[in-house]
């Protein structure tokens, strides 16, 4: 009998079916196209000895462990709940059902308040690290009951990637906690991106440098405070060239950047929560202008693109990149908070960045100190207030101011950096101007608004 059935044989789960059974565990198989199978299997090698696979759904059930524990590795959205109304009846009380693709928590939410009426689990395992990770070491972020965890916790933690020998996956809390955490690293993934794509434009577009020249800075970078996985790639990605022209691979790839809507779901959450995600919003808003080439083609025709020299030093950029990243993760974490009060989670932030220190994608050398920095009582909760966060800030942040002057006289955009800076800038004023907007909309809509000192709702002298 199996352990574990993994519905769904593509990149990744094909992926975790080997990691899994490579690590001891028996694990039965089974795909909707079931001709994908038999290529699995002969894929597997050595491994198939611990695949079962099951080309009906019905012997596919039969040959797991009870209580059962099933991992879909299918589109979310109506293909999650078209194969819930398959299995469910196949089903027994105590088994847990796991959706492991990048779902929309809300659907999460609901599939198991739906399930746990039948008392079936259901789990929103988020998984990171696309289809290396998969293979030999993800994050996972889980958000399902404690029995559901029972279950899976010596799976996952066998298969997940590690850090300092601990292994990269939590249960961080029930029903859609998981795949919420999982959608605000995508978010702050989006952003990171973007801040490389900017800083990588600069040095391009401004300073005019080749693109092998500019790889190896980031490979420099890569070895102090700016360590991480895209950094890491983006060094090796620029030192690449295109065998059909002999020109660097980056420049024949069309700038236009692709999306699968998780960033997206962050900026709409965060709006929803009352929480600022501007720097994903500039990064989502960045690509979506991406894809717009042909107009951005004539609107350069029309009204010039950028001309101006780019001449900050790689030091003055290095300083500007790490303050953007604090501050990315600072957005992150603030909205992560903010769910977590809203839909009683109880995350554990000092958790939820150690387990994103390996195996995802926005592990970078600054997670060690930010849950460091959580295991602390922060000034408001707040990541920017950590007295070695805020000092590092006061540090980079004239680097920030002076990249993104530089980028705005020379006609360079930098949206996610600008975000970033002119949140930091708000958030730091304690007297701001949102004054002037209470007393317009008391003046046009008589909405009232609170008076310094005093309590209560009150109108101005214009309604006298």
């Amino acid at each position: 009998m199996a352990q574990i059935g993994i519905y769904g044989l593509g990149t990744m789960g094909s992926a975790l079916a080997l990691n899994i059974a490579e690590h001891g565990f028996d694990v039965a198989v089974t795909n909707r196209e079931v001709e994908w199978i038999a290529p699995f299997m002969t894929e597997a090698g050595d491994l198939a000895v611990r695949l079962h696979p099951h080309e009906q759904l019905e012997a596919f059930v039969a040959a797991l462990n009870t209580p059962r524990v099933i991992l879909f590795m299918i589109p979310s959205g109506a293909p999650m709940d078209a194969m819930l109304d398959q299995i469910t009846p196949l089903l027994s009380p105590g088994d847990t059902v796991i959706d492991g693709g990048n779902a929309d928590f809300h659907d999460t939410r609901r599939r198991a308040a739906q399930l746990a009426e039948r008392d079936l689990h259901f789990v929103g395992l988020g998984v990171s690290g696309g289809e290396a990770g998969a293979r030999h070491g993800p994050s996972m972020m889980l958000g399902g009951s404690d029995h559901s965890w029972a279950q899976l916790e010596p799976i996952l933690t066998a298969i997940a990637a590690r850090y300092d020998g601990i292994p990269c996956v939590a249960r961080l809390g029930p029903d859609g906690a998981g795949h919420f955490v999982k959608t605000v690293h995508n978010g702050i993934e989006y952003a990171d991106m973007q801040v490389i794509a900017e800083i990588y434009s600069l040095l391009r577009n401004g300073a005019a440098l080749p693109p092998a020249e500019i790889g190896a800075l980031f490979a420099a970078w890569d070895l102090g405070p700016l360590k991480s996985y895209l950094v890491e790639i983006t060094a090796r990605l620029l030192t690449y060239t295109d065998p059909e022209t002999g020109h660097p691979m980056v420049d024949v790839i069309k700038d236009a950047a692709g999306q699968k809507g998780t960033g997206r779901w962050t900026v709409i959450e965060a709006l929803r929560l009352g929480q600022s995600a501007s720097m994903i919003e500039a990064a989502v808003g960045a690509r979506g202008w991406s894809s717009e080439k042909p107009t951005r083609q004539r609107a350069e025709a029309i009204l010039g693109g950028a001309v101006g020299a780019f001449d900050d030093t790689p030091e003055v950029l290095a300083e500007a990149f790490l303050a953007a990243r604090l501050l990315t993760y600072a957005q992150g974490f603030r909205i992560l908070a903010a769910a977590s009060d809203a839909y009683g989670w109880g995350l554990d932030l000092a958790t939820i960045a150690r387990i994103w220190r390996a195996g995802c994608i926005i592990r970078s050398a600054l997670l060690d100190d930010i849950a460091d920095a959580f295991d602390r009582d922060l000034p408001q909760g707040e990541l920017i207030l950590a007295p070695e966060i805020a000092q590092t800030l006061a540090r980079c942040l004239p680097a920030l101011r002076q990249v993104v002057c530089s980028a705005v006289h020379g006609g360079h955009p930098v949206p996610a950096l600008s975000a970033g800076l002119a949140w930091y800038d708000s958030m730091r004023l304690g007297h701001g101007s949102a004054n002037i907007i209470q007393a317009q909309r008391d003046m046009f809509g008589r909405h009232g608004f609170e008076r310094l000192g005093r309590a209560g709702l009150h109108h101005g002298p214009w309604w006298d």
